[in-house]
């Protein structure tokens, strides 16, 4: 399938796409006029980089991760189960910064609301 399909497939934008081809995350087999071709399997692989990329990943990051995807054995399959770990742990301590700040809003909405109804009664 040429690039736009592939896109429209994956719900991503070409220029998406060629990013990630940049970035040796994906690959495209050129037609004889220089056309981009990519197999029905580049679906499923946009859908994981986007996954990827959502859960706060790097592209350097997930470049480490997809030899696992794409040839698992003992070497890769362990190198990136530690990668995904020190991702998990790093994710695990942004929630908490997350969650941290989040009360803090809460906080402020709270004194703002009394604030306000303290001014109304005068």
């Amino acid at each position: 399938m040429r690039i736009g399909e592939l896109a429209a497939r994956a719900g991503v934008s070409v220029r998406s796409l060629r990013y990630y081809e940049e970035q040796g995350l994906l690959t495209s087999l050129r037609s004889p006029r220089g056309h981009r071709r990519y197999s029905d399997s580049q679906v499923e692989r946009v859908v994981l980089i986007q996954r990827l990329f959502a859960a706060g990943l790097s592209s350097r990051t997930i470049v480490d991760l997809l030899p696992c995807v794409d040839s698992p054995s003992e070497d890769t399959s362990e190198a990136a189960v530690e990668r995904m770990r020190h991702e998990r742990d790093r994710l695990d301590r942004h929630i908490e910064d997350l969650v941290h700040t989040r009360k803090m809003l809460d906080e402020l909405i709270a004194a703002n609301r009394a604030h306000r109804a303290v001014l109304a009664r005068t």
